[in-house]
């Protein structure tokens, strides 16, 4: 196999892993339900898609070299980001007081069920407006295309790499949250993961919406 390939393989790897925002919705829906953390995996794949796509075609370069655009999208990311936390820690509060005032809640500590296509669409748009993404593909596909190759195929593969990975890792951390769902679930242990997320996603979304330009 190619030297060069592996190599990548691992960086993606690691890329893909690092924990963010596209992470942290994952497990976040996953206590849900095994449904709604699978539906935003596949979300988060369908996202990092669009960015191996741009990379492919050219158009990050563009979205890097206009910083009014690339602004555009890293506020719009924010916004969404900061949306998902604020919303989740609402919900927490919400179902507390719903539990103080004697309203059932349903499975306790148990996050009310997402529609499949709801949790599709949180991950595509967390991963979609991620103003990282670009600048990272845009500066990490080129390092691993030979000299005097072709570039579009080596690229392709690449980007092909990348969301296999990414259909790997997302699936598997949903399926584990699933699997440890009995523990995860209880009402203490899911309050503050659900706390955690919310306090993590809003502080991302904060950073991007109030943070310098990112170059």
């Amino acid at each position: 196999m190619d030297a060069q390939l592996i190599a990548f393989t691992g960086v993606a790897a690691g890329m893909v892993a690092l924990p963010g925002a596209d992470f942290t919705v994952v497990v976040r829906n996953a206590l849900a339900s095994r449904t709604a953390g699978l539906a935003t995996a596949l979300g988060v794949a369908g996202g990092l898609l669009v960015h191996t796509a741009l990379a492919v075609a050219g158009l990050a370069a563009v979205l890097v070299t206009m910083p009014v655009l690339f602004r555009t999208v890293q506020l719009l990311g924010g916004a969404y980001v900061l949306y998902l936390g604020i919303s989740a820690l609402y919900a927490i509060r919400r179902r507390g007081r719903a539990s103080g005032d004697g309203t059932p809640e349903g499975a306790p500590g148990r996050p009310v069920p997402r529609q499949f296509g709801r949790a599709l669409r949180q991950g595509f748009l967390t991963n979609a407006l991620n103003p990282k993404a670009p600048v990272l593909f845009l500066s990490l596909l080129p390092q691993f295309v030979p000299h005097g190759q072709s570039p579009l195929p080596r690229t392709l593969l690449l980007a092909a790499i990348v969301v296999v990975l990414a259909l790997i890792w997302f699936p598997a951390v949903a399926l584990l949250v699933d699997r440890l769902g009995r523990w995860l679930r209880r009402p203490r242990t899911a309050r503050a993961i659900e706390g955690g997320s919310g306090v993590a996603l809003t502080g991302l979304g904060l950073a991007l919406v109030t943070g310098p330009l990112l170059r």
